[in-house]
């Protein structure tokens, strides 16, 4: 190995052994952490000689410290980790504030149907209809479609959410989408002016800017509530352009924070140029967010607003106009931020990868959208998990994908039938065979009820030849005895680049294991049945699929022994799968 790769084998190590230790007490096993570094990372599995010593280096380093110095390191370094042991237990939700103080508790999950919904939005969803339903509540859905111009929603979106929330299985109770509730923004924009509670500005932009830093009023405010109401009916009947005139709301104009001084309420869009998908040009005064979804929340009775601390400072904007009307605020919850390392849940990103080409569709592999999970084989409760797990905390919460996969695995595992996937497929020719074999290998190891699959050896000449995977060839070479399994012993004589030549050793297990003799798939050659793997990192990893596989469905998820697990895509004379995880 060269120094670049000796110095990402020994990160890796330290974390694998590290954990090791921590789950045994501060003691690290070489075998265990050897066994799970070669079966995570098979780029190790032909350089064997070099990674061992490097594994016994670093697990005396580590066990030669204390247990309590072990979980510090972790938790400095690998936080993540440590969320994958709370798997097996029981979470619940914390209990939700105030909710005796309510006849019904009301929730509501609210996008902008202007992008798919990702792993970061799983937790509104979850956390929102997991309370509405633990206090037999409702789940509200509403679209807050009220941007046409910077975030311009689009039709596929709104089905798009539906089909993730159904997904999810968090049906909705009732649904709303605001670019059918325009009139009743506009009643309550013209209540609130009536009350002195909201004036319509002309002033630009700069001039509002400078006077609202200086803590000072604009011209603007100081109108009559006639003036008001008299330009607020200009707005409507296209007596101002765009930008020529906003409803703000009155606040406190020496608040030390200048976001929260008399904030936008409503504003002109121009029709003609961004027409709404929905309603097309039928409207041109939209309300801003801050005012559609705070009258909403009122008027639809939500009890308990559960969202991202990045609205704490909306929080306090609407609470001005909730005075102003008369009304209580909700319960609210912030939450942090949910961050997954190797994947992002920016929208913009993602959404520049879309223009770009580098995203092909929104269910790309390399994508963390509820989409691209769901096609990988991520089951929905897997996700519930996390989230409960992960739970409405205010701290930031960083994952790493295996945490997700931790869950997965825990729910699949017990139900996925196991199948052999030669990939970059080489010959093995065994010689000296002594006579016919007919293997049945488990479809389950733990559910023999589920049945088998059943393989034919006929040697000709006392010889036979199968396809095993490129990647175990060097792991034969420095072995010499290897065991197909389920199958018998051979030993190594030659191997080269496209053909291993062997000879057979004998049937017994017992034997293979006393040999320390390493067990590999394979597949009868001239068998099988073509396969692409699509991976996480977008690329495709091609080979044969035992021919068993050619019964299998779409949307099944299966284990490819040594491989990994999969969920079929498609089945047609070829076999396409999405890799879920290891």
């Amino acid at each position: 190995m060269n120094p670049t790769e000796e110095k990402e084998a020994k990160e890796i190590i330290k974390k694998i052994v590290l954990l090791n230790a921590l789950r045994y007490g501060g003691k690290a096993s070489p075998k265990a952490v050897f066994g799970k570094l070669l079966g995570e990372y098979h780029q190790f599995r032909q350089k064997i000689q070099e990674i061992s010593p490097i594994i016994n280096e670093v697990v005396q380093e580590i066990n030669a410290i204390s247990l309590e110095e072990q979980k510090v390191i972790v938790e400095r370094e690998w936080p993540e980790e440590l969320v994958e042991e709370k798997t097996e237990e029981t979470k619940q939700l914390p209990p939700l504030p105030n909710a005796k103080k309510y006849k019904k508790v009301v929730t509501r999950f609210s996008p902008n149907p202007d992008f798919v919904l990702h792993l970061g939005s799983a937790r509104a969803i979850i956390l929102s209809y997991d309370y509405a339903k633990k206090h037999n509540g409702s789940f509200l859905l509403r679209f807050e479609d009220t941007d046409s111009k910077t975030k311009k929603p689009k039709l596929e979106f709104y089905d798009a959410v539906r089909e993730d929330l159904k997904w999810l299985g968090c049906s909705w109770d009732m649904e709303f989408i605001q670019s059918d509730r325009l009139s009743t923004y506009y009643e309550h924009a013209q209540e609130l002016i009536k009350l002195g509670g909201a004036y319509v500005c002309t002033c630009e932009r700069e001039v509002f800017q400078k006077k609202s830093r200086a803590k000072q009023s604009c011209p603007c405010r100081l109108l009559s509530v006639n003036e008001s109401l008299i330009r607020w009916n200009h707005m409507l009947d296209g007596g101002y352009g765009e930008g020529e005139a906003v409803v703000r709301v009155k606040t406190d104009l020496k608040h030390p924070n200048p976001a929260l001084r008399d904030w936008p309420a409503l504003r002109i869009i121009d029709p003609k140029k961004y027409p709404h998908p929905r309603v097309g040009s039928k409207y041109r005064v939209w309300p801003l967010y801050n005012f559609s979804t705070g009258v909403d929340d009122h008027l639809m009775g939500i009890t308990h607003i559960i969202r991202g601390k990045e609205h704490i400072t909306n929080q306090a904007r609407q609470e001005y106009m909730y005075t102003h009307f008369g009304w209580d605020y909700p319960e609210t919850i912030h939450y942090g931020r949910l961050k997954i390392t190797g994947a992002s849940l920016s929208k913009s990103e993602i959404v520049k990868g879309m223009d770009s080409g580098l995203y092909k569709s929104w269910d790309d592999p390399r994508l963390a959208t509820l989409a691209a999970l769901k096609r990988r084989g991520i089951m929905a409760e897997a996700i519930h998990s996390l989230i409960i797990d992960v739970g409405p905390k205010p701290q930031d919460v960083v994952l790493a994908w295996k945490n997700l996969y931790a869950y997965n695995r825990k729910l699949i595992d017990p139900t996925a039938k196991r199948y052999f996937f030669v990939y970059d497929p080489v010959k093995l020719v065994v010689i000296g065979i002594p006579h016919e074999f007919e293997a049945e290998v488990p479809l389950h190891p733990d559910h023999p009820k589920v049945g088998v699959r059943k393989f034919e050896v006929k040697p000709v000449n006392r010889a036979a030849g199968f396809l095993i995977s490129r990647d175990d060839l060097k792991l034969i070479e420095d072995k010499g005895v290897v065991r197909l399994m389920d199958l018998f012993n051979f030993k190594v004589e030659t191997v080269e680049a496209d053909v291993v030549q062997a000879t057979f050793l004998g049937e017994s297990y017992e034997e293979a294991k006393k040999l320390c003799a390493p067990l590999i798939h394979w597949i009868p050659v001239d068998t099988g049945l073509s396969c692409e793997v699509f991976m996480p990192d977008a690329s495709i990893v091609n080979g044969l699929a035992e021919e068993s596989c050619r019964k299998l469905m779409p949307d099944e998820i299966i284990q490819f022994q040594r491989f990994g697990f999969v969920r079929v895509d498609a089945n047609n004379g070829k076999l396409a799968a999405y890799f879920a995880h290891r």
